[in-house]
Parts: structure tokens; sequence; C-alpha cells
């Protein structure tokens, strides 16, 4: 028994002090700076993704970018119950990029399956939160995509 119950305090601190830390937590090699960020589509997504790269604005880079953002979202009823009432929710945000210098696309899709809430109110303040999340995601996916490739 005391020897069960030291293997799992050690298994425990091995693991929880193993220094975990992301890769790419800080982005500090960034070598492009984007100049010009011209969007179309949902204009909630939009703006998210606005906030979300206009960190990589003005940077001092020699690699200057002017990108065309096109974003669609769409709320898709996946099931309803016995009423009619939808109960679950696909929400779906696509975005795609077009790089102007190099006329190089780049396309990101981000899914997530909603339940129907009872408070609308609560419900539309959930969607909200989940497209900031699809805007932050995208917006990491595609500078990792400039810095890497």
């Amino acid at each position: 028994m005391i020897k069960k119950n030291i293997i799992l305090i050690s298994l425990i601190f091995f693991f929880t002090s193993c220094g975990f830390t992301p890769i790419y937590l800080k982005n500090t090699n960034v070598n492009f700076s984007i100049e010009q960020l011209n969007f179309k589509g949902d204009r909630e997504l939009s703006n998210f993704l606005k906030i979300n790269l206009n960190q990589f604005k003005n940077k001092k880079s020699e690699n200057k970018i002017y990108v065309d953002v096109d974003s669609k979202y769409e709320k898709t009823i996946l099931s309803k119950d016995g009423a009619g009432k939808a109960t679950n929710y696909e929400l779906k945000a696509e975005v795609i990029f077009l790089i102007k210098s190099t006329n190089k696309k780049i396309k990101i899709v981000e899914k997530e399956v909603m339940k129907s809430m009872n408070d609308k109110f609560e419900e539309e303040n959930y969607e909200t939160s989940i497209k900031e999340n699809f805007a932050s995601s995208i917006s990491y996916k595609f500078t990792s995509e400039l810095i890497f490739n």
C-alpha cells in the first residue's frame, strides 16, 4: 500500500514538473510585416481577425505583405427535437487569405458544434466567443504558415 502511494506521488511530481512550454509561444523571429489588410465577408469575424493580425502590422522587416481576406461564417442546424426546435448547430468559419505579392491562397476552416440554449442572449454571447476563438486560431495558423514557409 505504501509502495503504491510512493509511486503515485512520484509520478505526479514527475508529470507536473516536466517543464512543458509551447514551442511557438512567442513568435519573436517574425520575418514579415503585414502592410495592408483588406477584409470582405462576415464583419464580426473580420473585426476579430483584424485585432489579432494588427500585432504584425508595420514591423521593421524587408518582407512586406499585402493581404486580401475573405471570410465566411455559417450557422447550420444539425438536429431538431420533436417540436421542431433546433437542438444542435454547426458553426463554421472559412477564411481565405490571398497574399498579393506571391498570389498565394491560404484557406483555413474552423468548425464547432454548439448546443442550443434556453436563454437566447446567452446563446448569442457564446456564439460570439466561439467566433472570437475561431479568429484567434485562424490568425495563429495564418501567421505560422507565413513564418515557416
